[in-house]
């Protein structure tokens, strides 16, 4: 599956997020914010090496229950699911390696 460029049109609810089958990275952000524009160039390279994962782009703000439902207080939020299931996330990551390694955990290559 490709990388979502655009965040979701309707924000997905945490039932429908619990009940995704394999791999998927839930990404929690905004259009405004400098970290999030700069994570989508580490996003790239690790989502071509993992296409089975599915991405899910949500623009989080104050109130929005998916975003507090996962205690995301800063962005962007990467949340790395396995069925549905948090396995591990990162804030504000710095390298596409710690994205890779992250994904490697929900959808190892090879």
């Amino acid at each position: 599956m490709p990388m979502a460029e655009d965040y979701a049109a309707t924000e997905p609810t945490r039932a429908e997020i619990d009940t995704l089958k394999g791999p998927a990275l839930l990404e929690f952000g905004s259009v405004s914010c400098g970290w999030c524009i700069r994570a989508q160039s580490l996003l790239k390279p690790a989502f071509a090496a993992h296409p089975s994962v599915q991405h899910i782009k949500v623009e989080d703000g104050s109130g929005q229950p998916l975003g507090r439902s996962y205690g995301v207080k800063l962005w962007p939020t990467l949340v790395f699911l396995a069925d549905g299931r948090e396995v591990t996330r990162l804030v504000r990551p710095r390298d596409a390696a710690a994205i890779d390694k992250a994904l490697g955990l929900i959808a190892p290559v090879g």
